[in-house]
């Protein structure tokens, strides 16, 4: 929270120590030009012996960055929601070079860019299995501490909603979903990974947007549409 106002909420597990997901509105008035900030904090909410040692420095090796969430771009025209972005349980390990740091990125910055003009939502997460799988679950230690096992994730998505209202009645609505497979990826073109809502709640067992009215929610989530498509919605 900050003055009343939502920041965003996420779910942060302190057996594998990372943030299963995190949703949030965004609009012009959270994006700006603040300066990154240079460091990273603890939550001040939760224990601090269930937080990755990620404040001064990112996971051990070269490939796998401190991930953000949310991403700084999203809150960087508030100081103090930007701050609460860099909490350490806003991280996950997360591929750097051809991933976080390209496609990942681009997708972020496109979301951004409508986000200029009307208000979106959006939930960022990730999955270690889809329902049904028994894929292995790799861990890595954070530099910093390597008695800390932090969970790589297998899969990475977001779900992202524009509604139209009628006053404060929401008469319509549209979403789209991004599902990844947690490797290194060859371009930018993140509009090829676009898949229903619907499908992204069938492999991770969650139910999104679930304040909309159940008919707009069911037009909004059941077809997979192109990111054109949800852009001109």
């Amino acid at each position: 929270m900050y003055d009343g106002e939502r920041n965003y909420t996420h779910m942060y597990d302190t057996e594998r120590m990372v943030s299963l997901w995190t949703a949030y509105p965004l609009n012009s008035l959270h994006m700006g030009d603040l300066s990154r900030p240079s460091s990273w904090y603890y939550h001040p909410d939760i224990d601090q012996g269930k937080q990755a040692d990620l404040t001064s420095h990112s996971y051990s090796g070269d490939v796998y960055s401190r991930g953000h969430m949310i991403p700084n771009g999203s809150r960087n025209g508030i100081k103090e929601m930007q701050k609460q972005t860099f909490y350490v349980t806003n991280s996950v390990p997360q591929r750097q070079d051809r991933f976080n740091g390209t496609i990942w990125n681009a997708l972020e910055n496109a979301i951004q860019f409508i986000a200029e003009t009307e208000e979106v939502y959006v939930v960022t997460g990730v999955a270690f299995n889809k329902v049904g799988e028994a894929k292995a679950i790799e861990y890595i230690t954070p530099s910093d501490n390597t008695s800390q096992k932090c969970a790589i994730p297998n899969y990475f998505y977001k779900v992202v909603l524009k509604v139209n209202k009628s006053g404060s009645a929401i008469t319509s609505a549209r979403a789209v979903g991004f599902w990844f497979v947690h490797q290194d990826y060859t371009g930018t073109d993140f509009s090829q990974y676009s898949v229903s809502v619907d499908q992204i709640e069938q492999w991770t067992g969650m139910d999104f947007f679930v304040n909309l009215p159940d008919n707009v929610e069911t037009a909004a989530e059941k077809t997979n549409i192109s990111w054109t498509e949800f852009q001109n919605f």
